[in-house]
């Protein structure tokens, strides 16, 4: 789930800084996020799953697919 979200970001040349103040945190626990460090809240992953247009699924690495169901 980590890499998922970590290569998100960076896929989308997005910073840390930038997601954590979208989510309303810190640079420093949204870093702990990625790498493992600090479980990712329920509210969390689904702010991020909305935030990149995939599935919360994909993030929590249950599957390869991006898309959500429709």
């Amino acid at each position: 789930m980590y890499r998922h979200i970590r290569d998100l970001r960076e896929d989308n040349d997005i910073t840390q800084k930038f997601i954590a103040a979208y989510l309303n945190g810190s640079q420093q626990v949204y870093s702990n996020y990625e790498l493992g460090q600090r479980d990712v809240p329920t509210d969390i992953l689904i702010k991020l799953a909305d935030f990149y247009g995939v599935s919360t699924d994909y993030l929590l690495g249950l599957t390869d697919k991006k898309e959500r169901n429709k």
